[in-house]
């Protein structure tokens, strides 16, 4: 090719194709001539991290613009894995709004019915009637999964920074916890365990030996966590100073649970607004000041031994009682049994019923089929869910089915917090932040 003179053009026109802009090179060197054109060192792409991306924990996609290797724009977007579990609950009786508020955030189902049915008790005004043994049983539970649900964030977060074996231990030990949902409800996840009034079923006497087992079994795996990651320089090198949010911008976004207290704002609310008698129980509330990847770690792991303590702690509360309420309009009459074909009524509880009166019968047949009425009115409870403050706005038009039940899930909130930590910083960090804010897509898209 020959040199174009001065006044001559380098190129002709350019032209869009379906295989993008296209230029016909006429002569001259070419780094001179594409140097004054489109230069690399300007370019900015835009790219979908997801939603199939196995890192984005389900169905989470980010559009992201990068310059080189720094996201120069975050843009979060839901809504892919919509259930519609919310407007479903209007058309189920109050007590079957269960076995759908279960399925929303599915590491953490035990939260899901546990605030659910703190609402509806609330408006039927029977919060201080539940019985102790049931309160009891309901913050064992709760603190089990609170257990579960680090032990897969840990896994998984390991397993995207590259601690593999991470991976495999830590959803080894959350199969221990799942086996005594099992022996207790006779499901591993998405249990429908906690009812209004109590609960489905008292929890049996081989779950309870499983539960002290479990708790001389994790303690020495925290230590080989510890041992695997606290101490390892490319851990270090991927958690600490990365995706830094201080109190001010977690306040500001909403932002609650392991992440605002990984701030140094100790703000949970078993401690700041108790229910289901949490003020009885002594624990800690960890917090760290560092507001990144590790500061998050680290309360999550101080967090797992503090579930351990309340829960030694309802086993010495655990005393013979009643798990549902004494009022037969709203108890669910129910003697459950585990059969092939899973848990139901026991034939022995069916005979029963069929055997005493016919008003008996009819009073069973109705609460089943149409269930109770709730008062009319509108109440707002929130919960300590692992991911933050878990908030339930349930209101009622004195029928047998919610008007409207609204969850405030803190995975939907706390995804705010995404843009925030990752624009100005490298791709690989985005990984990292979104991470360690353990969001789980059930929860965002109800």
């Amino acid at each position: 090719m020959s040199t174009p003179t001065t006044g001559e053009q380098a190129y002709a026109a350019e032209r869009e194709t379906t295989e993008g802009r296209v230029f016909t090179v006429t002569g001259g060197d070419w780094d001179t001539i594409t140097e004054g054109i489109d230069p690399l060192s300007n370019e900015k792409i835009v790219v979908n991290m997801g939603p199939q991306h196995p890192s984005t924990h389900g169905v989470l996609r980010l559009v992201l613009e990068l310059e080189g290797e720094t996201v120069t724009e975050c843009r979060p977007v839901i809504g892919y894995l919509h259930t519609g579990i919310e407007k479903n609950l209007e058309y189920r009786n109050w007590t079957q709004g269960v076995t759908f508020v279960t399925r929303m955030d599915y590491l953490s189902n035990m939260f899901n019915e546990a605030g659910y049915c703190l609402a509806v008790e609330k408006l039927l005004g029977i919060t201080d009637e539940i019985p102790e043994r049931a309160n009891t049983i309901r913050v064992m539970f709760m603190e089990l999964q609170r257990i579960a649900s680090h032990l897969v964030w840990i896994a998984t977060t390991g397993m995207e920074l590259g601690a593999i074996s991470m991976m495999l231990y830590g959803f080894r030990e959350r199969e221990y916890i799942l086996d005594i949902f099992e022996e207790a409800s006779g499901l591993r996840m998405n249990n429908a365990y906690i009812r209004p009034g109590g609960l489905s079923q008292d929890v049996p006497e081989a779950a309870i030996t499983k539960i002290r087992d479990f708790l001389k079994y994790l303690p020495k795996k925290l230590k080989e966590y510890e041992k695997l990651l606290s101490g390892q320089y490319v851990w270090h090198k991927r958690t600490q100073g990365v995706a830094v949010l201080d109190v001010t911008g977690c306040l500001s976004l909403g932002i609650t649970g392991p992440v605002l207290r990984s701030a140094g704002l100790a703000w949970d609310l078993r401690k700041t607004m108790p229910y289901c008698g949490y003020e009885n129980y002594e624990f800690d509330v960890p917090t760290a000041t560092t507001g990144d990847v590790w500061g998050r770690y680290l309360v999550r792991m101080a967090e797992i031994r503090e579930s351990l303590k309340i829960i030694e702690q309802t086993l010495d509360r655990l005393k013979p009682g009643r798990i549902m309420v004494e009022d037969r309009k709203i108890a669910w009459p129910a003697q459950l049994a585990l059969g092939v074909d899973g848990l139901g009524n026991s034939l022995e509880h069916v005979a029963k019923i069929m055997g005493q009166s016919m008003e008996s019968l009819i009073h069973h047949f109705k609460l089943v089929t149409e269930g109770f009425r709730v008062p009319p009115g509108q109440v707002y409870v929130g919960i300590e869910h692992p991911r933050g403050e878990l908030g339930v706005h349930a209101v009622s038009d004195g029928s047998s089915r919610p008007y409207r039940v609204h969850y405030r899930d803190p995975s939907f909130v706390n995804l705010q917090a995404i843009p925030a930590m990752a624009e100005g910083a490298l791709l690989a960090d985005v990984i990292a932040g979104g991470a360690s804010l353990d969001p789980v897509m059930g929860g965002c898209d109800r």
